[in-house]
C-alpha cells in the first residue's frame, strides 16, 4: 500500500510559478512510475507529466516548455514546477503513483491561476 499526498496548490497571476509536491509513504520500493494529472471543472482527468523511476519522463502538449517534472528518489517525491502559468492551467492537480502495488491517487491540490 502507498500513500499519496500532495502540496503546493495555490493563486497565482497569470505568467506566474508554482512549485507542486508529492510525497509518498509505505511501500515505496514497489514504484516504477509518478505522475501528475488534473481536472478541472466539467472535463476528464488528463496527464500533466510522468517520470519513470529510472528517470525517463513524459509531458502532455500543454505542459512542454513550461512544465517540469523531477523526482527526489529518497524521499520517494516527486515535484512539479509550473511556470509561465495561463488560466486554462486552473484545476485540482493529483499526483498518481504506479507500480508493483498498483495505482495509487491523492486527493488533489487545487491550481488557480487569475489576476
Amino acid at each position: 500500500q502507498v500513500q499519496v499526498m500532495e502540496s503546493g496548490g495555490g493563486l497565482v497571476q497569470p505568467g506566474g510559478s508554482l512549485r507542486l509536491s508529492c510525497a509518498a509513504s509505505g511501500s515505496t520500493f514497489s514504484i516504477s512510475a509518478m505522475g501528475w494529472f488534473r481536472q478541472a471543472p466539467g472535463k476528464q482527468r488528463d496527464l500533466v507529466a510522468s517520470i519513470t523511476r529510472g528517470g525517463s519522463t513524459n509531458y502532455a502538449d500543454s505542459a512542454k516548455g513550461r512544465f517540469t517534472i523531477s523526482r527526489d528518489i529518497a524521499k520517494s517525491t516527486v515535484y512539479l514546477q509550473m511556470n509561465s502559468l495561463k488560466p486554462e492551467d486552473t484545476a485540482v492537480y493529483y499526483c498518481n503513483v504506479v507500480g508493483g502495488m498498483g495505482s495509487s491517487w491523492g486527493q488533489g491540490t487545487q491550481v488557480t491561476v487569475s489576476s
